[in-house]
């Protein structure tokens, strides 16, 4: 809960055609500092972007009519509005669709209230961050990857999305800004919680071997380095830009 007056809270829209499942949602933000709208689709959305400041949209996938893909497509670029897309459609190929169309993040269904909280809370930090620090450059640059800071989104040499869960991004840009240094794991931890973080897999090791896996997948490069008894290290050199 929250003292702030409704205006100067986070303005949440649930996008949902399922009447229940969004209303849950709306009830637990609401509980959690936010101040929410519901809509059933595109044209309820839209009635609500007209008439008032909204900073997240947590937008359904598989809606009758007008898809969730669709309405992403169609808002994305002409609004500053983060978007967070939620489907059952949980596969790898699917987040990646979702996040190519212009999403902040992908979310898969069912999910925990609390995961959306700290899903919510993770893309406004990361807008709120690259808005007050756009002057340094968004994007970081190493061995021909891009890490995009406004977006929350990496990708390889080729251009291809890699998805990364908020916790695995959290550290990659810890790696990223304060490369071919050796980080301890407490600095690691530090450095990469938030109060919105990654609340369900706080193991390092589990993080960065997870993290290490999907940038081997797109490379042979060797990126992170365990240097025994000390942490680790990323060995490229890094570019803001």
């Amino acid at each position: 809960m929250t003292d702030l007056p409704p205006d100067k809270l986070h303005h949440v829209v649930v996008v949902d055609d399922d009447p229940k499942l969004r209303n849950f949602a709306a009830d637990y933000l609401r509980q959690h500092g936010f101040r929410v709208s519901c809509a059933a689709g595109g044209v309820e959305l839209r009635s609500i972007i007209e008439r008032d400041a909204v900073d997240i949209i947590v937008l359904d996938v598989m809606m009758p009519g007008e898809d969730g893909l669709a309405i992403a497509r169609d808002l994305v670029g002409l609004t500053e509005i983060g978007i967070i897309m939620a489907s059952a459609l949980g596969s790898e190929t699917d987040r990646i669709v979702g996040l190519e169309v212009g999403a902040d993040d992908y979310l898969p269904k069912p999910f925990s209230p609390r995961e959306l909280v700290a899903r919510i809370r993770a893309v406004i930090r990361r807008r709120s961050v690259a808005a007050q620090s756009t002057q340094k450059g968004n994007n970081l640059l190493f061995e021909g990857w891009r890490c995009d800071l406004v977006r929350g989104m990496l990708s390889d040499p080729a251009d291809v999305i890699v998805a990364l869960s908020p916790g695995e991004f959290a550290l990659l840009r810890v790696f990223l800004e304060h490369p071919q240094r050796i980080l301890s794991r407490d600095q690691l931890l530090e450095f990469s919680r938030h109060d919105d973080s990654d609340a369900f897999d706080r193991a390092i090791d589990t993080q960065v071997s997870r993290l290490r896996r999907k940038l081997a997948s797109r490379s042979d490069a060797e990126f992170i380095r365990t240097v025994r008894q000390e942490g680790y290290m990323f060995i490229p050199k890094v570019v803001r830009q």
